[in-house]
Formats: structure tokens, C-alpha cells, sequence
């Protein structure tokens, strides 16, 4: 066997008119006998709205992994599972003056660990939160600092719950105290933010090639076939199905945005995306995934629907929506609804680290070299409750972390001190505290 040196830079792009496409991470772009084969770790941080049923989330005993029935989907990642039990968010309880806002409180506290001003104005305030820490790190080597996400519109506006702002809830992400992120909700967006040229693009061309239903890759085409010309077979397949994955994301937008336009959209389900909730789900996924597999950015934030969502899911047999159910005073049958949807929620996350771990990443997966929190903003949404909080934590083996175990915290122990232990094991570099955090936490290790 013959070996060299050469490689390709990491950075390679696949150009064409209106397009240029971020490589993901080949065999070629790595020196030969490199000894540095080290992978960039990723950040996620997903969000549920409204709270979990806690007694089918929390498993039955500490230690060793029991799923519970919300968890239940994600069985086959239980190895790389860690469901932490005893952390708050101090921050989102009620000072004495407020009125209401448990719901935008939660979500703005969730990973700031900061107070929300109770304002509907335009004088907003939390916290800078632990993505946007992330994002001044990882920034410095990505073209996208960071990508926000999420399944439902961030243009409602005005006072959504009592004198609190809309923009509080519609976000989980803050670049600094006054600056809340908006989410990303349309996949025709974020597709043009990963794979649209626009610093040289034709908006003229770029519109006729999706009007045409024609593939973003048939103006990279001659690049395509350059490039295979100069990669071994192991890096050609890894071309040819990232290409692939690339054509179906647009397949299926392109019949989204064919069913918006036939029909009246709803006021939950925003053009251009499938009206099915797994669908729009599996869709936007694949397109975090393409986000991480080209190293477009590493940290993510997905808000899976508004705090208060009224979000309905027929898939799962009924068509209430998700908060009330979730105020269910003791109700038999809204709280089995509502363990439905949380359950839904999980097979939904399931195939998301599903397609993590089918992407290869150098010598591993991206589920090998990611960090991802799963939970809520509150535990018991019938009440309100922001302590103990639904928390999943799937870490791959990323600092050597191990999972497949359930551990508890002493009562009152701040969510960011999680958050700040998470920022130490993906190497950001961070002084001080995180919101109202007092330490590190200490997370079992193989």
C-alpha cells in the first residue's frame, strides 16, 4: 500500500452557481500516519415543552439504568445514557412582585440560570446561555457560531403570558443578557444558511433552480466529479451518501413547500413545512445532523415547541392539545395523553441519535463525539414545578462519561452546574459562574 502525505484541506467546498457545499470529515483530509486522530466533540441542548409526567420518566432506583416508560424508546442508546435526578432552576420561581410567567421563566432560565425581567416590552433580560458560551469557542473554527432550531413560529409577538413577552418563549437561547435568539423554524431557511453561497449567489438562479424542482447538487455537479477522481473508495462512499442525504432533505422540502402552497396553512405548521409532526421533525433532524457531518457548526440548540405549546399530535391517537392535557388536576385520562406525548417525544429523539450514530465521523460517529441534554424547563407542569427536572444526558463516552446510569443529586443543586461540567468535557474554556451556578458537578466516568 502506497502512502503519502497529501490530504485536502478540511475546509474543502463543492461550488457551483448559487451553492457551495461544506465537505463532511474524509480520510483525505486527515495527513497520513497523523498521529492527532481526535475528534471535534458537538454540543446539542433539546427542549420539550410543558413539563414531563415525572413518576414515567424517572426510573425506579439509582445506578444501574432501569428505562421508565418515557425512556423506553431510547433503549438502544441506554449505554450511552446518563438521566440526572436533584437539579433546579432556581431562577425560574417567582419573585414576589410577579405575576404569572412559570412558562416563559422556565424556558429563558433553562440554560442561563438566569431571572427573566417580567416585562412585554423591549427591555428584555436574562442571561447569556451555555450554547452561546459554547458558540464563542467553537465560533472560531465553524462558519455558523451556532444554530437554533425549532418546531414552531418565533414571530408571535406581544405579551403571551401575563406581563411577560412573547420573545422569552419563544427562545432558549441567549447571546447575552438583552439578546434572545430566535429559532429557526422553516427548513428552506436553515438549508440556505448550510448550503447557499450567499456572498456570490444569484437569487435569480437560486430561485429558478427551486422552482425547476432542480437539486442544489446539479450545480456542483462538475465538482462532484472532480473530486472522486482524487479520493479512495472508502471516501467516495462517504461522498456519495452524504450526497444522497443531501437530495433527499430537498425531496422532501420541496413537497412541503408543493403542500403549502396547495392548501391553507395552520396556524401551527408554518409554510414550507411537512404538517406532520414527525415528518417536520425527521426533516429538520437530518438537517442538524448535515450541519454537524460538514462541520458547519458544532452547538445547536432545539426548541421541540413553545412553552404552553397547543400543539395537537393526531399521530399518537387523539387530537387534544399538549398543555392542557398537561394541567390534568388529577385527571385519569388527560394524564395517560400526556404520557403519550412524552413518549412520542422520546421516539422522536430516538431517531434523531439514530442518525448521529449511522453518520461517520473519522473514526467513530457523530454520536461518538457529541454531547446532547434532553429534558424539560419544568418537571410537573400541573403545578408548575421547576425542580427536579427531567434531564438526559447522552454523551457517547465524550470525556469519559458513562453512561447507562441514573444518578442523583442532593435536592437544590443547580441545573448549571451540569452545564458548566458539560462546557469543561467539550474543552470550552470558561472563568467564573454560569447564571446562579456554585460549582462543577461530578458525572460518573468509566
Amino acid at each position: 500500500m502506497l502512502i503519502t502525505r497529501k490530504s485536502i484541506p478540511r475546509r474543502t467546498f463543492l461550488r457551483g452557481a448559487g451553492a457551495a457545499l461544506a465537505l463532511p470529515m474524509l480520510d483525505a483530509m486527515t495527513p497520513a500516519l497523523a498521529a492527532d486522530k481526535a475528534r471535534q466533540i458537538r454540543m446539542a441542548f433539546v427542549e420539550v415543552p410543558n413539563g414531563i409526567m415525572m413518576d414515567k420518566w424517572t426510573p425506579a432506583a439509582e445506578g444501574d439504568l432501569q428505562l421508565s416508560p418515557v425512556l423506553e424508546p431510547l433503549a438502544q442508546f441506554r449505554d450511552r445514557m446518563l438521566v440526572l435526578g436533584g437539579l433546579d432552576q432556581k431562577e425560574a420561581a417567582a419573585l414576589g412582585f410577579e405575576i404569572g410567567g412559570d412558562h416563559p421563566r422556565a424556558c429563558s432560565a433553562w440554560l442561563t440560570g438566569a431571572h427573566a425581567r417580567m416585562t412585554s416590552g423591549a427591555d428584555l433580560r436574562a442571561g447569556i446561555s451555555v450554547d452561546q458560551v459554547a458558540a464563542q469557542e467553537f465560533g472560531k473554527y465553524t462558519q455558523l457560531a451556532s444554530l437554533e432550531v425549532g418546531l414552531e413560529s418565533p414571530e408571535i409577538v406581544g405579551a403571551c403570558e401575563s406581563a411577560y413577552g412573547c420573545a422569552y418563549y419563544n427562545t432558549i437561547s441567549w447571546r447575552n443578557d438583552t439578546t434572545p435568539l430566535p429559532m429557526e423554524n422553516r427548513p428552506r431557511a436553515i438549508f440556505d444558511r448550510l448550503f447557499g453561497d450567499m456572498a456570490t449567489a444569484d437569487p435569480e438562479m437560486r430561485l429558478a433552480i427551486r422552482q425547476d424542482d432542480r437539486s442544489i447538487l446539479d450545480a456542483v455537479l462538475d465538482d462532484v466529479r472532480r473530486l472522486r477522481g482524487k479520493l479512495g473508495g472508502a471516501d467516495r462512499g462517504k461522498i456519495d451518501q452524504y450526497l444522497e442525504a443531501i437530495r433527499d432533505v430537498e425531496r422532501r422540502m420541496q413537497l412541503a413547500e408543493k403542500q403549502a402552497d396547495r392548501e391553507i396553512p395552520q396556524v401551527e405548521s408554518p409554510a414550507g413545512a411537512p404538517e406532520v409532526f414527525s415528518e417536520y421533525y425527521k426533516l429538520m433532524a437530518d438537517l442538524m445532523v448535515l450541519s454537524w457531518q460538514t462541520d458547519m457548526t458544532r452547538v445547536m440548540t432545539f426548541m421541540m415547541g413553545h412553552e404552553m405549546s397547543g400543539r395537537a399530535y393526531p399521530e399518537v391517537g387523539f387530537g387534544d392539545a399538549h398543555h392542557p392535557c398537561t394541567h390534568h388536576q388529577g385527571d385519569s385520562e388527560k394524564i395517560e395523553k400526556t404520557v403519550k406525548i412524552n413518549t412520542f417525544h422520546t421516539k422522536m429523539l430516538s431517531y434523531y441519535l439514530d442518525k448521529l450514530r449511522s453518520t461517520s465521523d473519522g473514526d467513530g460517529s457523530l454520536l461518538d463525539h457529541s454531547m446532547i441534554l434532553y429534558g424539560a424547563a419544568l418537571s410537573d407542569a400541573n403545578l408548575h414545578l421547576y425542580t427536579d427536572l427531567p434531564l438526559l444526558l447522552v454523551a457517547g463516552g465524550v470525556g469519559g462519561i458513562k453512561g447507562g446510569q441514573h444518578v442523583r443529586y442532593p435536592k437544590r443543586t443547580p441545573l448549571t452546574n451540569l452545564l458548566l461540567t458539560m462546557l469543561d468535557k467539550a474543552n470550552v474554556p470558561h472563568e467564573g459562574r454560569l447564571g446562579d451556578s456554585t460549582k462543577r458537578l461530578e458525572l460518573p466516568t468509566a
